[in-house]
């Protein structure tokens, strides 16, 4: 019966959580603008904040007479600028021009799906229904190149062309001698960027500004599925806490500005990330989030102010992480930025799950034969916890028909129908709990793989066996939520059945209804649940058997 009451408490989960997403995405569709059904409107007020808006306040904000930025009918190109094609072996990507501006950027190793090889994740875009870009300039009440300025660029395109890295160049000048070379750094096998501005002093001042950068986007018009949640928005990292959300709700309702040492930004989407991280871990930098005219949401970083005597030139840069969230890698880059693989309130559990994924499959090199794996690890060290619930219910079941006696014996009298099943407990040496306890230490556990089968971008597109070439969608003919569906049957029979009539309806139901949420997710996860089952159905027969067994031995 304990059983019975934890599978129900699941099923009632999923389906608030299924409320629970309908209603945000419902809620969230509320508050896109207008603006967002041209793309001029996007690009003008959405491709950033006016310089003006930033905020500066250690010194004046930059006068900039900038024109908007606008589109010509080519979504890739912002008037006054130019393209400039990079590629690496990792990526592919286009840099405007007017302020060095990242509006494009493909990953070449992420198809869009297993039929579409050739179509590769556009991480970040300036098209109309996908507006994501990575921005940033020098601050200063003096001339700078900021967000708006036009560089000059020595080539159109660049590859790394057999080296490790690669580096662009763009130049720009102002009237008084003041130099400004914004370098973007890209390498070989990696994706992270490096952007350094090189700021040579030519005019006959001491020039004081500081360097920022921002990560600007809309919210993506494209839902993910309701039935499974995943975070899109932005992060904000500080020492004192390395991974905290800031929606776009929260973008919209409150502006953050504050202050932090070793900390970093990003926005994230189920797999993929782009992260800013400050160029110096020791300098304290300001952050803060922008919502001009609704239309868009930014986040972004500005250092400390930097003063560049006369005739002198001085350096200020940061760095990018744009791509899969691969923890190895993100580990590497900087503090808690393979936090973003969020594994939720058990991720000190998912931790070392996702470890022993990573471990067996560089054995199996298959990251279905890993699931399985991993899941008969879990069964082996839960075998001893696990057997004491199923010999609980086994007990359960072997006194069921005495039970059902006394209750017709005292349907009238719900204090000595209890006191006689307390008797007869007592009498059979049974915990009426012992079923259901095992089960509850074991859930963190199972809560912790799942959201380690959801969230690793590894999973992406991953084949196993047969029909099964992608474990991160769900199955497209059904076979798995099937199966699923009759090893939670089975599991029933095993089962003490229910003695009330209605939950013995309801209980009869579940499989059903589980198979129709199952159907829709992704079937890495699926797969986890039917092999646990069936450990879990041999596992129970084996222990129900050798207890019958032993009472008719009796």
């Amino acid at each position: 019966m304990e059983t019975t009451r934890f599978i129900l408490l699941i099923a009632l989960g999923l389906v608030l959580t299924m409320i629970w997403q309908s209603w945000h995405e419902d809620y969230t569709d509320l508050s896109v603008p207008t603006q967002l059904d041209r793309q001029e409107q996007i690009l003008e007020s959405a491709t950033n904040a006016d310089v003006e808006d930033l905020p500066m306040a250690p010194m004046p904000a930059l006068k900039s007479e900038a024109p908007s930025l606008v589109s010509d009918e080519n979504s890739r190109e912002f008037v006054n600028g130019e393209v400039v094609h990079v590629k690496t072996d990792l990526l592919d990507l286009e840099i405007n021009t007017r302020g060095g501006t990242i509006q494009h950027l493909e990953l070449l190793k992420y198809p869009l799906s297993k039929k579409q090889q050739d179509e590769k994740v556009v991480l970040l875009d300036n098209a109309e229904e996908y507006f994501y870009i990575i921005q940033g300039g020098l601050l200063s009440k003096n001339n700078a190149a900021n967000h708006k300025t036009i560089y000059t660029a020595q080539n159109k395109n660049y590859s790394l062309a057999g080296n490790d890295s690669v580096s662009v160049p763009l130049y720009w000048e102002s009237e008084n001698g003041l130099k400004i070379i914004k370098t973007f750094t890209f390498y070989k096998g990696k994706y992270v960027a490096e952007i350094n501005y090189e700021i040579q002093n030519g005019t006959g001042a001491d020039w004081t500004g500081s360097l920022y950068g921002q990560i600007n986007r809309t919210e993506p018009k494209e839902k993910g599925s309701r039935f499974i949640y995943t975070y899109t928005g932005a992060v904000i990292s500080s020492p004192e806490k390395r991974y905290e959300k800031i929606d776009f709700g929260d973008i919209e309702d409150d502006k953050l500005s504050t202050d932090i040492t070793n900390g970093w930004i990003a926005m994230l989407e189920h797999y993929f990330i782009s992260a800013l991280i400050p160029g110096s871990k020791e300098d304290q930098y300001h952050y803060y989030t922008l919502n001009p005219d609704k239309s868009s949401y930014v986040i972004g970083a500005i250092s400390p102010a930097k003063t560049v005597s006369i005739g002198a030139s001085e350096k200020l840069n940061h760095r990018l992480f744009f791509g899969p969230k691969l923890q190895k890698e993100m580990e590497e880059v900087a503090e808690g930025l393979n936090l973003t693989v969020d594994y939720g309130v058990f991720w000190f559990l998912a931790k070392p799950l996702y470890w022993a994924l990573d471990y067996i499959h560089g054995y199996t090199n298959n990251w279905g034969w890993a699931i399985i794996l991993v899941t008969l690890l879990l069964k082996i060290i839960f075998y001893k916890l696990s057997a004491a619930g199923y010999r609980s219910m086994a007990n359960m079941r072997k006194v069921q028909p005495r039970l059902l006696s006394i209750r017709e014996r005292y349907k009238g009298d719900r204090a000595r129908l209890n006191q006689a099943m307390m008797d007869i407990y007592k009498e059979e040496k049974i915990n009426p709990l012992g079923g259901c306890f095992p089960i509850l230490i074991q859930i963190p556990v199972f809560i912790s793989l799942y959201w380690c089968l959801l969230e690793s971008v590894e999973l992406r597109q991953a084949d196993f066996i047969l029909w099964i070439h992608d474990l991160s969608i769900p199955d497209p003919y059904f076979v798995l939520p099937l199966l699923m569906g009759i090893t939670m049957f089975v599991q029933q029979k095993l089962n003490p059945a229910p003695m009330d009539p209605v939950q013995a309806k309801v209980m009869s139901v579940l499989p059903v209804v589980f198979t129709v949420f199952f159907a829709f997710f992704p079937s890495g996860l699926v797969l986890y649940w039917v092999v646990n089952n069936t450990l879990s159905i041999a596992q129970q027969w084996m222990i129900t058997r050798n207890i019958e067994n032993a009472a008719s031995n009796k």
